[in-house]
This record gives structure tokens, sequence and C-alpha cells, in this order.
């Protein structure tokens, strides 16, 4: 009787897991449909809106939402959330400028950053593996301890001089050349570049798609996302997973509080207010449940492209700051009614 069930299992376990893959491919598929149609409405209105340069600067002026996204992204697959990501990266920020303006070498101000980073990540994992408290709690009390820390630190702006901080913004690493048409018609060769700063967020995106898709860690996430007490009968360590990801959360906005601090030129204590709304937002644009278990890093990055494309734009078009927040609330409020309908036809 085992023998003969034994294929039907395995069968149907196959069909479910085809069915995860094509339901997954769809979402992305829908983002990139979504994006595409951005993207042509902006080169309608504004012809350089697609041009290689402004799509590259684009990403350079939202860089530190890239990290912030991935490390979103283990959280919210694991079945969590993460409210204190962009407290995190102003400290952040404002740890790293005020240990460069007091003559620390950068080779000591990154790893403290990203240790101090961690080191709050790991305390939120714990808090909620550990001790059993809701993610929304825990992460909102790391969230007012962070911005408690960078107003202890300091209540003003801190500018820095380095030269490395300054040319992860500013150098510049040729790609390609492309033709330009300026207003009298003349055709001009320019050269394409990047920064430093993108380069790093791709490396970064690289790896978490790696560890997410192609580690037993990653396949850890998922099945602790999709059910954590199926995933702990299947032997699999759940507590460490939780902690796990918020750890790499953690370590992610000290990573994009580098970079904003490469930007800025400066670190501040309220920077990044609102930032982990836009992280979650980029995240649920990009397919991933919010009840966990389901999702990509591919989407999150699409995910992150909207928003980015999205603010520009609104930007261009002189939209009033607080109707851009609205639209984002739109955005997010769409976004999750479309994973609660997915989630009723899957049941």
């Amino acid at each position: 009787m085992s023998t003969s069930l034994a294929p039907s299992s395995a069968a149907g376990r196959s069909r479910q897991r085809l069915g995860q893959r094509f339901e997954q491919y769809t979402q992305i598929g829908v983002t990139v449909l979504l994006l595409l149609i951005m993207l042509i409405a902006g080169r309608l209105l504004y012809p350089n809106f697609t041009s290689g340069q402004a799509i590259l600067d684009l990403l350079g002026k939202n860089v530190f939402l890239i990290p912030l996204a991935i490390g979103m992204t283990f959280v919210i697959l694991s079945g969590g959330i993460d409210l204190s990501v962009g407290a995190v990266m102003a400290l952040g920020s404002v740890i790293a400028a005020s240990l460069l303006q007091a003559g620390w070498s950068p080779a000591l101000v990154v790893p403290i950053v990203l240790l101090a980073a961690s080191s709050l990540g790991l305390v939120v994992g714990i808090m909620i593996s550990r001790f059993e408290i809701q993610p929304f709690i825990a992460t909102l009390a790391a969230m007012f301890l962070a911005r408690g820390l960078c107003l202890v630190i300091t209540d003003r702006s801190i500018a820095i001089d380095d030269g490395f901080f300054q040319s992860m913004n500013l150098a510049h690493i040729n790609l390609w050349e492309q033709e330009t048409v300026n207003l009298r018609g003349r055709v001009r060769i320019t050269d394409v570049y990047t920064t430093p700063s993108v380069v790093i967020a791709v490396a970064v995106l690289v790896v978490a798609f790696v560890v997410l898709h192609y580690s037993r860690f990653g396949r850890t996430v998922y099945a602790v996302g999709g059910s954590e007490q199926s995933a702990r009968l299947m032997g699999l360590n759940a507590a460490r997973t939780k902690i796990l990801v918020y750890v790499i959360s953690g370590t992610c906005a000290g990573l994009a509080g580098l970079v904003l601090t490469a930007y800025s030129g400066a670190g501040y204590p309220r920077n990044g207010i609102g930032t982990e709304l836009d992280a979650i937002a980029a995240v649920v644009i990009g397919g991933t449940s919010l009840s966990g278990g389901s999702g990509t890093i591919l989407g999150t990055i699409i995910g992150a492209f909207i928003m980015s494309v999205l603010t520009n734009g609104l930007r261009i078009m002189s939209v009033a700051q607080e109707w851009q927040t609205v639209v984002t609330g739109l955005i997010i409020i769409l976004a999750v009614w479309t994973d609660i309908l997915r989630r009723r036809t899957r049941a």
C-alpha cells in the first residue's frame, strides 16, 4: 500500500512545485508589464525618460532602496515584517558620518556600521523567535530605539569629506557609448556610466538571489513562511531561520545607510523616515505575499524600480510631495488587494 501511494504523493508534490513556479512567473510577468507601461508613458511625455543614462541615474538616486527591499524580502517571505529598516539606515548613516568626521578610516567605519546594524537585527530576531513577540511590536520598538540613538549621537546634519565615500557616488564606471540629439538636432556621442554604489547594490542583489533561490537556507525561509509548524515537523530550524532573516534585514539596512551617506555626503538623524514603507511597497508590488512563503528577489527588484520610476515621474510632473505619498499608498493598497485575491483563488 505504501508503494502505491509514494508515486502519487511524489507526483502531487511535483505538480504543487510546478504550480508555485508558474504562479511566481505570472506575478513577475504582470510586474514587468506594469513597469513597461510606466516607462512607455514616461517616454511619451519626456523623450529622454528611458535613455540608458537616465535609467542609470534613476538607479543611482534610489540605490539605497535596493538593499532595503532585498532585506525586507527575506523577512516577509518568512512571514514577518520589519518596520525598523528606515531608522536603522539613518543610524548607519549617522554612525558613519560621525566616525568619519572624527578621523576614522573607512576600513573601520564600514564594518562597524554593518556590525551595529546586524546586531540590532539579531536582537529583533531573538525577541521574535525566542520570546515570541509579534514582529510588528518588536520592529516598532527597534525603530524607536534606532531613531533615539540617532538623536543621541547628533541632532543635526554631519557633513563628510572622505575621499572613499565621495568616490562611491562621484566616480564614473563607463559601460557603453550612446548617441544623443540636442535641441539643435546635433548628434553627440556620450559615455553611459554608473557609480560604484550601483555596482555594490547589484552585487548584493546577485548574492541575495543565489542565497534565496539556490541554498538550503533560502528553501527554509520559504518553508517557514509557508507554514512554520510544517517546517518544524520536517526538521527545519525555524527559530534560527527567523533570527537570521532579521540579521540579514539589519545588515542590508546598514549597507543602505552607507550608500545614503555616500550619496548625500552627510549623515542626518531624520533620514529614511517612511522608507520602510517604500521597501514594503517594492516587495509587495513585486509579487511577494504578505502572508509569507511566496515571492522572488527578481520581483522585488522590479517592484523597487517601479517605485523609483513612479517617484521620478511624479517629481518631473511637479506633483506635490503629499500627493506622491497618496499615490504610493494607493499602489500599496492595490498590491495588497491583489495578494488577497490571489490567496483566495489558491485556497
